[in-house]
């Protein structure tokens, strides 16, 4: 189980076909920061539909996209 699941499966009930989480909107679905990890767990994210798209460190956000096959 990763560590992001919790976020990983809030993504996954989405319907957007793009939307942007704010750092902080991450940190209370996970209960913790993103950190430099998160880079290497993001491509567990396709699993539920989703990918990450743009992480600004600027805006401090992330943007999914859903994933279209």
């Amino acid at each position: 189980m990763s560590k992001y699941n919790e976020l990983w499966e809030y993504v996954g009930k989405k319907e957007d076909m793009s939307f942007k989480l704010t750092f902080d909107q991450v940190r209370d679905i996970l209960g913790f920061e993103i950190d430099h990890s998160f880079l290497n767990y993001k491509k567990e994210l396709i699993d539920y539909g989703y990918e990450v798209g743009k992480i600004s460190l600027k805006e401090k956000t992330v943007i999914f996209n859903k994933v279209v096959s």
